[in-house]
Parts: C-alpha cells; sequence; structure tokens
C-alpha cells in the first residue's frame, strides 16, 4: 500500500510531467473552467472518469456516487447538475454506470448492508419493474449486467424529469443527456443509446414549463 508521503511525491512528479508537456498547462486551468461534458458516474475507483473517455484535468465535470443514481431529493447531485447546466453550460450528460458494480448487487441481496440499503432502494424497484426480464436470465452475472443497464437508463430518465434540465431546454440550451456502462474487464463503453435531447420520451405528468 502506498503510503502518504509516497502520493505527494507523485503528485509533484505529475505536476512536473505536466508542466514539461506544456508549461502554461496550470496558468491555463487557473484562468477558466469550460468543460463541454458532465459525467455522472459511480464511486469505484476502478472507474476513473477522464481516463476512460481521454480527457485531461478540466475538460471534464464530474459527480460521482455509490450506483450512479439520480435521485430527485439526493441535492449534491442537482446541485452539481444546476452548477454544470446554468453556468458551466455543458452540452452533454454522461450518466456512466459499470458492469459488475457492487451497489447494483447489494440492491439484489435479501440481507441488510447498513445505511446505504436507504440509498440503493431505487435500484430495487427497477428490478421489480423489470423482473420478469431478469429473471429470466439464466446466469446470475449476465442478469446482473442487465441490471446495471437497466440503472443507467432508469437514471437518465430521472435527469431528465428534473426542472433544472427542462427549464434549459425551454431556453433553448443545447442539452442532451447519455446513458453508457463501462465494462472494467476491456476498459470500452457500451452506449445505451437512450439519448435524451427533449421531454418528448417524458410521460406528461413529468413535463413542467409547457
Amino acid at each position: 500500500m502506498l503510503k502518504i508521503r509516497q502520493l505527494l511525491a507523485n503528485n509533484a512528479a505529475w505536476a512536473e510531467r505536466m508542466l514539461k508537456a506544456n508549461p502554461d498547462f496550470f496558468n491555463q486551468l487557473v484562468a477558466q473552467q469550460s468543460p463541454e461534458y458532465l459525467w455522472i458516474g459511480c464511486s469505484d475507483s476502478r472507474v476513473p472518469a477522464n481516463q476512460v473517455v481521454g480527457m485531461a484535468p478540466g475538460e471534464l465535470f464530474v459527480h460521482r456516487n455509490v450506483a450512479n443514481q439520480v435521485i430527485q431529493t439526493d441535492f449534491n447531485c442537482l446541485s452539481v447538475v444546476q452548477y454544470a447546466v446554468e453556468t458551466l453550460q455543458v452540452k452533454h450528460i454522461l450518466v456512466v454506470g459499470h458492469y459488475g458494480c457492487g451497489g447494483v448487487k447489494a440492491a439484489t441481496e435479501s440481507c441488510s448492508h447498513g445505511l446505504v440499503d436507504h440509498w440503493l432502494f431505487g435500484i430495487k424497484d427497477i428490478y421489480r419493474e423489470y423482473h420478469q426480464e431478469l429473471e429470466a436470465i439464466g446466469d446470475s452475472r449476465a442478469r446482473l449486467d442487465r441490471l446495471c443497464e437497466l440503472n443507467v437508463i432508469e437514471q437518465v430518465r430521472n435527469l431528465a424529469k428534473t426542472t433544472i434540465i427542462q427549464q434549459a431546454w425551454d431556453r433553448g440550451q443545447e442539452l442532451a443527456i447519455h446513458g453508457w456502462v463501462y465494462s472494467i474487464e476491456d476498459g470500452l463503453v457500451r452506449d445505451m443509446e437512450v439519448t435524451v435531447r427533449d421531454r418528448a420520451s417524458l410521460e406528461r405528468i413529468y413535463h413542467f414549463n409547457e
């Protein structure tokens, strides 16, 4: 295990490499933060957002939580979304889950994991809604992978339901929400092809400010 002093040494070496590659690198970062992308992903340490999509610091605004949830009462996540949309004017929001997600797996288990059980309750609801499809999958790993995909799809919809996103569309702001699932095994992202660019795909009960 790396000791804290080693982490500090790693940081100094990294900063030196950045300056050698571009002497103005940190001055450019200080001057402006203008990413076009917001990443909402899982807290899992094996899913490093910037590296997965090959972006440098300053190019990707990031929010992470257990099992990449978008919950209407999570003011942390919604505050990030509001800042990204209204201040940074991001054009794309990437909701990114990953196969083998421990949070998704925990939601399927009939035992308590502590406080996180409350956080993951929405995934149980997803399982209930799609139980026929999921329980028809004989292989437990494949079933979990499919639930990871369904979780991402549902979080894309949850995000589109927010007033923050819908008000941006009403202003004519260019804004799309994408659902991706990352594979730790091969490092590749799978597009779930559920991109939302307006409220047309949402049931009318979720429409605001029409």
